[in-house]
């Protein structure tokens, strides 16, 4: 089963601590997304192996965008 790492709002993303292949466990820190000059984490959803990254730093995403997906281990 996988589960969609999305964007909890609108903003750019400054920094990003994922790649596909890497193992993960809930709550890692996935990217770092910045709106209105506060930078805000998103977290992994679940353990398990990152399978998709669809964005880089520096793209701007929109709320509920998704980020990556992790296939639960």
């Amino acid at each position: 089963m996988t589960q969609d790492i999305t964007a909890p709002l609108a903003g750019k993303i400054v920094r990003l601590s994922m790649e596909v292949g890497m193992k993960v466990e809930e709550d890692d820190e996935a990217l770092v997304i910045e709106a209105m000059k506060m930078e805000t984490p998103v977290f992994i959803p679940c353990n398990g192996t990152i399978t998709a990254v669809k964005v880089k730093a520096g793209d701007t995403v929109e709320e509920d965008d998704v980020l990556g997906v992790v296939e639960e281990a």
